[in-house]
């Protein structure tokens, strides 16, 4: 028992309560017009509606995006039959699973029933219940009757997924694995052992890519299956049978050019390898312990191109790459089945993805990883979060053109921009500011141009936006870290600017002394510093019009970044007579929306003539997100109870906001509570000016809004854009080191918006 309590996997599930689920209300309940409209009487309007047209339940009820995972327990992965009970932590996991990947709703239901027939009653009977069925871990053949009964008597989608969604994974992989081997379905031999319900699956699945039947031979503990054959025979074997004599995987093995295994451990010997075809495919998916090892198999193949179903080694034959994402596109159709085109969208798009550049934040979640296309990448990573769009949308275009879908999308593009936003937590926030950055083509510079984060938002800026970038750094280092991260790009492709040998070098230095010659800078110093600053030289670039904005921070602090920016692009510079930094707004997107805050960099204790500045830029830049801004001043002072030094500037800076006539709405001073609770705000000044919550926060200090933002982004989960420097003419932007590529992107969208999209 002991050891029992000191295993990490039972903390997990244990602590700090039982289990991985929990059930959320989704619509107020606190007081009695809420009780009212949730029950007795206001429910009774959405059943009378529903019985009326029974297509309304999506609109009324979580139906529409509800799904149960369905099991017996009687063939759990690497446990066996362990019964319904023991199948609940599973299927929990299963659950968890469509909530994180594709935000479905999910019930686990294990059912204490062996026989096929009523397992299929059980599960018909709660059609009114789901928008879709999981059936899991079901042993063959019975999993086969089940979903065929299901599927019969359903007008819902009901998919098996240890039999379909293994062969949508496996399709995949087998797409990709014959590219990289300049192979073909339609002339391969398949060997496959196993002929459980992954494995027929499969089988059935890559007959549907074009391999030919008479190329399959099926193996499985009793050797090979064929014609005539008596012993642990099903249906679903006997249409794989080849020859009318015994034989076993040893003798069926030469020439192959793909074996699959869904069987046991260790049943594939290296001796056997040797006899398969030039670079062999071999999918070794037995879990815990596959047919071979991979290092066992390259001993005697170095070429072979090998998939397992473990996350040790490359090329995890995973379900999750599948299942959530071809609910959520059958969901949001409205399908009644998931049927063959609907699959084979799934797989294109899996496949698909695995050869465009890796994300940002697959490479984060498998750092150290070299997640290229190639033997070792023959299919996305779980945590790569453009699955969701990808897949889901292939399906959806699949189930309309194939005529299951009850409710058709009229525009997929914008549904695929839905689904990425619900992953990328800014994308739909940043969507006008992508579409203003658009209309323009704009030079970006960045300073660390050797930063990998930097080099995919580069190859991201190329694919995505108009905007040109530039890269300061040096040309080798630049084309071995995009080697190391898969990415396309490579010097050539874009500009680099080389601090150690650039022939502008001469005319950088001359620039950046002519400035800073009164300032104590001499040629030596000016020539020091045009070598090791990168900073100073994107700044000395945007000087010259060579680059419109310039994007650094990435390392270093913050202040030492923006002297750089002040010095070569701010007052008293040609042509710049009005840029000075005014402050730094962070957009922190919450669950519930956005939220503003300022001054979180740039002064530490602002004056109200630089508070009244602040307001005036957030503004402005809080409508390039199409958001009407509404402004709360914040204090340890609230209306004047305090005659403390932020309540006073506050008050003086209200005074000077208040001596012109403003196009939007502010007030102060203020708590951050009082600002976000427009009734307590009512009791305590009701003839205040804010109307509902304030989305723009500006504090009286950068300590405070600096602390506000970091909580907001470690405890609350918030996601950050910015920060956005303002006053600068959007010449130059300061990020932070904790940035990632997707933040980088955002900013050079809005260093690639030009002035006039913002006013």
């Amino acid at each position: 028992m002991a050891s029992d309590f000191d295993s990490p996997a039972l903390r997990y599930h244990q602590e700090p309560k039982p289990g991985k689920l929990e059930i959320r209300a989704t619509k107020p309940l606190a007081n009695g017009r809420d009780l009212a409209l949730a029950y007795s009487p206001g429910v009774a309007e959405a059943s009378s509606a529903i019985h009326t047209d029974p297509a309304r339940a999506s609109d009324y009820t979580a139906r529409g995006n509800l799904v149960a995972v369905v099991t017996n327990g009687s063939a759990v992965l690497g446990l066996g039959n362990i019964g319904a009970l023991a199948s609940k932590p599973v299927m929990e996991g299963k659950a968890v699973l469509f909530k994180k990947f594709a935000n479905i709703d999910c019930f686990d239901i294990e059912l204490n029933e062996s026989d096929p027939e009523k397992i299929a009653d059980i599960v018909c009977a709660l059609e009114p219940t789901f928008g879709a069925i999981n059936l899991e871990d079901i042993k063959a053949p019975d999993c086969f009757i089940v979903e065929k009964l299901c599927n019969e008597r359903m007008n819902i989608p009901v998919f098996h997924d240890d039999q379909h969604g293994t062969a949508i994974v496996v399709g995949a992989a087998a797409t990709n694995a014959l590219r990289v081997a300049g192979k073909a379905f339609e002339d391969i031999k398949i060997v496959s052992t196993g002929g459980g319900a992954a494995g027929i699956a499969c089988l059935n699945m890559l007959l549907k890519l074009g391999v030919k039947r008479e190329n399959v031979w099926l193996c499985d503990i009793e050797g090979l299956v064929y014609e005539g054959r008596e012993n642990d025979m099903t249906p679903q074997k006997a249409e794989y049978a080849q020859g009318k004599t015994p034989a076993t995987l040893d003798d069926v093995i030469e020439g192959a050019d793909l074996f699959l295994g869904l069987s046991g451990p260790n049943v594939l010997k290296p001796d056997m390898v040797a006899k398969m075809a030039d670079r062999p495919i071999i999918f070794a998916l037995a879990n815990p312990t596959p047919e071979i090892l991979p290092e066992a198999a390259r001993e005697v193949a170095p070429q072979a191109i090998i998939a397992t179903g473990r996350s040790d080694f490359p090329n995890q034959v995973n379900n999750v790459l599948c299942f959530p994402f071809i609910f959520r596109g059958a969901l949001d159709v409205g399908a009644t089945e998931i049927n063959d085109a609907m699959k084979l969208g799934c797989i294109e798009g899996i496949a698909a993805l695995a050869r465009e550049t890796t994300s940002a934040e697959a490479a984060a979640a498998y750092s150290g990883e070299k997640l290229t296309f190639g033997a070792d990448y023959l299919i996305p990573k779980p945590f790569d979060p453009r699955l969701m769009g990808v897949v889901a949308t292939a399906v959806a275009r699949a189930a309309m053109e194939s005529g299951v879908a009850t409710k058709p999308i009229a525009d997929l593009e914008a549904y695929k921009a839905d689904l990425d936003g619900s992953v990328f937590k800014s994308a739909l926030i940043m969507r006008p500011v992508f579409e203003a950055a658009a209309t323009s083509s704009r030079r970006i510079v960045f300073a660390e141009g050797e930063d990998e984060r930097v080099l995919r938002c580069a190859q991201a800026t190329m694919e995505d936006l108009t905007e040109q970038p530039i890269l300061i750094g040096r040309p080798d280092v630049i084309a071995q870290r995009c080697e190391r991260a898969g990415l396309k790009i490579r010097p050539g492709d874009f500009q680099v600017v080389d601090p150690n040998n650039d022939p502008r070098y001469r005319d950088y230095w001359g620039t950046y002394h002519s400035m800073m010659a009164r300032r104590g800078v001499t040629p030596d110093i000016a020539r020091a510093i045009m070598r090791t600053n990168t900073t100073a030289i994107g700044a000395v670039m945007v000087h010259r019009e060579e680059a419109d904005s310039l994007i650094c921070g990435t390392f270093g602090q913050y202040h030492w970044h923006l002297k750089y920016l002040t010095e070569c692009l701010g007052t008293g510079q040609v042509g710049t007579d009005q840029l000075h930094p005014v402050g730094a707004l962070s957009m922190m997107i919450l669950e519930d929306g956005p939220l503003y805050l300022a001054d979180t960099h740039v002064h530490d204790q602002p004056t109200p003539e630089q508070i009244c500045e602040t307001v005036i830029g957030c503004a402005r830049h809080v409508r390039r997100f199409g958001i009407t801004p509404n402004i709360a001043l914040m204090s340890r002072s609230q209306f004047g109870d305090q005659d403390c030094g932020t309540g006073r500037t506050m008050r003086a800076a209200l005074d000077l906001l208040d001596s012109e006539d403003r196009d939007f709405v502010y007030e102060g001073e203020m708590h951050v509570e009082t600002a976000l609770n427009p009734e307590l705000r009512a009791r305590i000044f009701p003839d205040s000016r804010l109307t509902g919550q304030a989305n723009v926060l500006v504090f009286g200090n950068s300590d405070a809004a600096s602390g506000v933002r970091n909580i907001l982004k470690m405890k609350a989960g918030g996601l950050e854009v910015g920060p956005i420097l303002m006053g600068m003419g959007n010449r130059a932007h300061i990020v932070t080191p904790s940035i990632t590529a997707r933040g980088l992107l955002n900013m050079t969208a809005l260093a690639g918006t030009p002035v006039a999209h913002y006013g």
